[in-house]
């Protein structure tokens, strides 16, 4: 999958999670947690989603290398 597709199932997925939020507009360092305002749960509900669409286990050890918009979509890309 291309970074552009995977990126698409971001915003797909977070778009049921919080409607408001603008994936597009992060920085790619920038906090996704906080620029979205992502709680906990919310963020558990991204990797399960996450793993639902595209078949990858995401450890909870991994989590902070998902905290970043370029982080997330590099581990996907190395993942998927």
């Amino acid at each position: 999958m291309s970074r552009e597709e995977l990126e698409r199932v971001v915003v797909e997925i977070l778009a049921g999670i919080a409607p408001e939020a603008d994936f597009a507009a992060l920085a790619g360092n920038e906090d996704l947690r906080d620029a979205l305002d992502l709680d906990s749960m919310d963020f558990l509900n991204l990797v399960i989603g996450l793993h639902e669409r595209l078949g990858i286990d995401i450890p909870e050890a991994d989590y902070p290398k998902l905290f970043t918009k370029d982080g997330l979509l590099d581990y996907l890309a190395a993942k998927a």
